[in-house]
């Protein structure tokens, strides 16, 4: 039989993608969830709704240090984390291109397809098409030209079971969410930077990705989300620390940024370039920041530059 790799996401979208394909295409499907720090228990019942609905297998693979690492801290260097939402979903893209491919050369298939309804013109499906021009890039969603309440009923007659929260977002990314324990009382928290990247937090010096779930425990007990929190005080550190971020500054690189993500050009030397462009200008963001977090609000407090990253001193002053 024909076999598919379908970037699953667990929305309706993808979900009935499933069934459609396999019938419309006679083939096998193979569902392929990347974990971006969605959490254990999602990804559980993510990759378990997958093969309920028919997938042949469901892959779900980790990839929050890559995330973390080549993907949020390139956008936080730019400073085009200020969307936050639309840009954490649209930074996704690249990263789940790359693994689709990968996992569609490890099932031997030469189609694969994806939930965005933008078809062809979705920079999910630009990027998978640049980076693999023999693969034949599916988008049922962009030809089943059903409504949502006909994808609702689609997925009824077939016994495919949707969540609440997921049955009318689609798979285009969603909010990243504030998770904590709900807190009356305001917080502060320092984060500490070296050279545009965040490093430690309240005295602790650790990686990119615990650094973030630390911070999304305390932010998210304020309604603040870690990506908030981190572009906030990034960009009271920086304009700090160039005095005229008009002429040496990442806002104009930022651009080119959101440019690239939207033509599916990631994997080209022209990001390559802007990430060269950007650390430049990063190498005079070092120093502290504080936050107070309340109520879904991220105020600076005090922004302290430091010169050399060497000099970087992690210690509260309660």
């Amino acid at each position: 039989m024909t076999r598919i790799v379908l970037a699953y996401s667990g929305g309706l979208e993808t979900s009935i993608a499933i069934p459609w394909l396999a019938a419309r295409h006679a083939a096998e499907v193979i569902a392929l969830t990347v974990d971006l720090g969605q959490g254990k228990e999602v990804l559980e019942e993510i990759r378990d709704r997958a093969l309920a609905t028919g997938a042949l297998r469901a892959h779900v693979i980790d990839a929050r240090d890559a995330f973390a690492r080549d993907y949020l801290l390139c956008a936080l260097k730019a400073g085009i984390l200020a969307d936050r939402s639309p840009v954490a979903a649209a930074l996704a893209h690249p990263l789940i291109a790359s693994k689709t491919i990968e996992i569609a050369n490890i099932e031997q298939a030469t189609l694969v397809a994806h939930g965005d309804p933008a078809g062809s013109g979705s920079p999910l499906d630009r990027t998978i098409r640049a980076l693999d021009p023999t693969m034949t890039v599916l988008a049922p969603a962009g030809e089943w030209g059903m409504t949502h309440e006909q994808q609702i009923a689609y997925a009824r007659e077939r016994h495919v079971t949707l969540p609440v929260e997921l049955s009318g977002l689609g798979d285009r990314g969603s909010a990243p969410r504030a998770v904590g324990v709900k807190s009356n009382e305001p917080a502060s928290v320092d984060i500490a930077f070296e050279r545009g990247a965040p490093v430690g937090i309240n005295g602790v010096m650790m990686p990119l990705p615990d650094l973030m779930g630390s911070l999304g425990i305390i932010a998210g007990a304020h309604g603040v989300t870690s990506l908030a929190a981190l572009h906030t005080s990034h960009d009271a550190l920086e304009r700090a620390a160039i005095a005229d971020r008009g002429r040496f500054s990442s806002p104009r690189i930022g651009e080119l940024y959101l440019r690239v993500l939207r033509d599916g050009h990631w994997f080209t030397p022209s990001r390559h370039a802007l990430d060269v462009e950007a650390d430049a200008v990063q190498q005079q963001v070092s120093g502290l920041v504080r936050l107070t977090l309340f109520d879904g609000e991220c105020a600076v407090g005090d922004v302290q530059v430091i010169p050399s990253p060497k000099t970087i001193v992690l210690a509260r002053e309660d």
